[in-house]
Formats: C-alpha cells, structure tokens, sequence
C-alpha cells in the first residue's frame, strides 16, 4: 500500500504552478489560474516561473529552486505543472523529500511530468495526479478542469470506457501508476521508476514514429515489467508517425501485440493523455480494473 495519500484541497488552500520543464508565459497560464481562483483557490507563481533558458523554464538551478520551494514550504497544499516538454529529468536527482513527507501535498501534471510522479512514488510512496496542466486551458475540455479540481477535492469517481475490439478482459486490483510511455522508457534503470509488482500501469504517448513505440514496448516487455503488472490501460496514442516504408501497425496494434501471451486484464481507448479529454487519474491509490465485452470499468477505492 501507499503510505503517504496527500489530504484534499480545500476553498482558500494555496495551488502553487511552476515549470520543472519548457519556457512559458503569463498569457498561456492565465486562463487556467483565473479559472481555479474563480473556484475559490489561492493562486500563487514559482520565482522562476517565467525565467528563460533557451527552451527551458530557467537554469536546472532555478527551476529546482521551484519545485523545491513549493514541496517544503507547508502553506503550498497542491504543485500544479504548467506544461511538459523536457526539462524534469533534470531537476530530480538532488531533491529532497524531508519536508514533503511532513507536509505532503499533490503533484499534478501529465507528459513530462510523469518524471515526478514517478519520482514521488519510487522516493517518497505518495500519491500524486495525472491530469491536464495550465497550458492546456484552451485546448483541453472543461470537463477536464473540473475533474481534476473535485478529484483534488477528494471526491472519488468511476471511470466507464467503451468496449474496443483490441481490449483483453479480465479483472484486476492494484495501485495505479504510469504516465507518458516514452517518460517509463527514459527512466528504465534508474532508481526513480517504482516497483512494478501488482501495479495497474496506465500508458499514453504523443508524436512517436512507430517503430519507436515498438522498441518501448519491447523495453518493457523485456525488462519484466509486463511480468509484474496486474492490469494495463492505454490512453491517447496521439499523433503517431511512420517512416517512408510503413512500420506495418498502428500504436495500439503495436500495445496488443507486445502484450500477448499475458493474462492481465487490457483496456484501450481510456480518455486521458494529450487529447481533448484528459480526465484525471490518482496515481499511487488502489483501484480496480474490470474489462469486459461491454466495456471497462476503473473504480477508485
């Protein structure tokens, strides 16, 4: 089980939005911070936030001052990330968990930030959120936002995905991890991937060319994470490309394949990644998974 579940936001409590990745402006985070004051939340901004390093959000220094800040300082209740890219890898290594453990608080973001939810479950067993970032205000669905603002309330909800012909039925239980399959890829190796072993793991990728997502696929295979896992779940697999001569599979034929000859329970087509609809899912917290021929379920305990 995971031992540290950060406690729910509340009306007043302090979201702080920084940048462990690329650059961005007052005008691409605005909608979204006017959105959750407009909620009843307190707003506040990294140092560095708007600090630029060629494409990074700042030096490593000033963006690891960030994160820092904002997992120790207690009055900080949620880290909100303001966008991908690449950059987090980066900032991890130093980090300390100290003041964290005493006053946990959720981590929140998706692609890039994947580095940190990872982190965060392999470092320190806490509980984080893979949910749509405020950079994606205006492209992402308000059904999005809201979601994440109740999930970061504590209100626990059921996903229902619609039946897809690749699905594998079955039925499984375990703690929910995962996050962007090229971020897994990257971290193969490293003390900052968790533990596998009875794990749900979710994956979602954008702007891969397929062979790339077979060679991560096989990464995972032969590295004996699909030995461990007790369910899988793919999101969006958005914007894939191919070489001139075709690879010969799309992602998700490629995810089926890879997985053959498994017993785990798959569900294909979940609503979250870089799409539209990006629906939260609360990394590090027990859920089950149930697949069947009309459908998928993924309940929160």
């Amino acid at each position: 089980m995971v031992s540290i579940i950060p406690p729910p936001i509340k009306k007043g409590d302090e979201v702080r939005i920084i940048s462990t990745a690329r650059k961005i402006s007052m005008d691409e985070i605005k909608p979204a911070s006017d959105f959750f004051k407009a909620k009843g939340f307190k707003v506040s901004f990294g140092k560095h936030l708007f600090k630029k390093n060629h494409q990074f959000a700042g030096t490593d220094e000033e963006r690891i001052r960030d994160i820092q800040e904002a997992m120790d300082d207690p009055k900080v209740k949620a880290i909100w990330l303001a966008r991908g890219g690449y950059g987090t890898h980066r900032v991890i290594e130093n980090l300390s968990i100290d003041e964290f453990r005493k006053n946990p608080k959720w981590i929140v973001g998706y692609s890039d930030v994947t580095v940190l939810h990872s982190f965060i479950l392999s470092q320190c067993n806490s509980a984080s959120i893979h949910g749509t970032m405020p950079v994606n205000f205006t492209n992402q669905t308000r059904e999005s936002f809201e979601k994440l603002i109740s999930m970061l309330q504590g209100n626990v909800f059921d996903y229902k995905i619609k039946p897809h012909s690749f699905n594998r039925n079955g039925i499984a239980k375990g703690i929910l991890t995962g996050g962007n399959l090229s971020i897994i890829y990257s971290l193969t190796g490293t003390k900052f991937l968790p533990d596998f072993k009875n794990k749900i793991l979710f994956i979602e990728d954008l702007d891969e060319y397929l062979y790339h997502v077979d060679r991560m696929m096989m990464n995972l295979k032969l590295s004996g994470i699909f030995d461990e896992i007790s369910g899988l779940i793919i999101g969006g697999m958005s914007d894939m490309n191919d070489n001139e001569i075709p690879f010969g599979k799309t992602a998700n034929e490629i995810i089926q394949s890879t997985t053959e000859g498994y017993d785990f329970p798959v569900c294909f087509g979940f609503r979250a990644g870089h799409q539209k609809i990006n629906l939260p899912l609360k990394f590090g917290c027990e859920v089950g998974l149930k697949v069947t021929n009309k459908g998928s379920e993924l309940s929160f305990n």
